[in-house]
């Protein structure tokens, strides 16, 4: 029997073995010499059955990636894996129907509360990487959604809002 709780706990448990490798690798772009044409980072979440991935993309104001044609390679711009797939759930062959029955059945509430559990789960790497010293606006997003997680100001924030700012 599968219950939300179990789910969420399985994401929980996965995402916990994948901390200390999204800290290292926060820091590292914490201290990166970023192109001054950058105006965000954009950390976005791609999430599929079981899986996530976490990409960085150097962005303007108008939603475009930004990338340095020049000769300093000390000077970064443009996108950056920061996890590869995490399996985040096991399933057994032999439970896939019920599994996606039950998945049909709380699709809302087991989509709540993984977004909460990621943002949550990033939010405490982002801080104890030094998050709070980077200076450029940086935000948490889903792929293809249309609200971002300010993490600097720890809040959610509309994409309009986010490019305007």
């Amino acid at each position: 029997m599968f219950t939300v709780e179990t789910y969420i706990n399985s994401l929980k448990d996965n995402l916990e073995k994948n901390t200390e490798k999204l800290i290292q690798n926060l820091k590292a772009i914490i201290n990166y010499n970023y192109y001054n044409e950058i105006d965000l980072l954009d950390f976005s979440v791609f999430m599929q059955p079981f899986e996530l991935s976490i990409m960085m993309f150097s962005m303007d104001k108008e939603a475009n990636e930004v990338f340095y044609q020049g000769n300093d390679s000390s000077i970064y711009a443009g996108s950056l894996k920061l996890l590869g797939e995490i399996e985040y759930h096991q399933l057994p062959d032999n439970k896939s129907d019920e599994f996606w029955g039950f998945y049909e059945q709380n699709d809302e509430v087991i989509s709540t509360s993984e977004e909460q559990t990621i943002v949550e789960w990033f939010v405490a790497c982002w801080d104890k990487a030094g998050g709070h010293s980077f200076t450029l606006p940086a935000y948490l997003v889903f792929h293809d959604d249309v609200k971002s997680f300010d993490l600097h100001r720890n809040k959610w924030i509309s994409d309009d809002e986010k490019w305007s700012d």
